[in-house]
Parts: C-alpha cells; sequence; structure tokens
C-alpha cells in the first residue's frame, strides 16, 4: 500500500538527491575556494575554538564509513549498484 504523505522512512531518497545536485551545483561553480578562505578563523580564539570542536566531534565519532574505502561502495551520478537480493 502507497501512502499519501511520502513519508521515506529513516533518510530521504528526495532530501539526498536534492542535497547532492545542489552540492555538485556549488563545486562546478568554482566558488570553492573562496568559500574555504572566508571560513578561515578570524583570531587565534576563533582558530583554538574550531580546533576544539573538531576534537570534541572526533572522540565522539565512531570512525569513517568503511565504504568510503571501496569506490564500488559509493553511489555515483550514472552508475547503478546492484542491490542485494
Amino acid at each position: 500500500m502507497e501512502r499519501k504523505d511520502k513519508v521515506e522512512g529513516e533518510g530521504s531518497y528526495t532530501g539526498s538527491k536534492d542535497y547532492n545536485e545542489r552540492t555538485k551545483k556549488f563545486v562546478d561553480s568554482g566558488k570553492v575556494d573562496d568559500a574555504a578562505r572566508k571560513a578561515e578563523p578570524k583570531s587565534d580564539q576563533e582558530k583554538h575554538a574550531m580546533q576544539k570542536a573538531e576534537r570534541v566531534g572526533r572522540e565522539r565519532a565512531k570512525g569513517e564509513d568503511p565504504a568510503l574505502d571501496d569506490p564500488q561502495k559509493v553511489p555515483h551520478e550514472g552508475h547503478h549498484h546492484k542491490q542485494p537480493k
């Protein structure tokens, strides 16, 4: 039975698709380097705060997704991966 409210469950395929499209558009725009420069800390205090936030985040992280080490497991445009049966 199809739901009328289009709830996709945990994880949103349409949201992911939209995010990926907007991210690709931004990368292709050539504005990444400028945005990175603008995101740099403006003071030593801000730099230390950013480093602390990263350290705290890494302490709580479970690690990188192992699929990132295997290009076969990372979905991308124009290539459909076989779905497990």
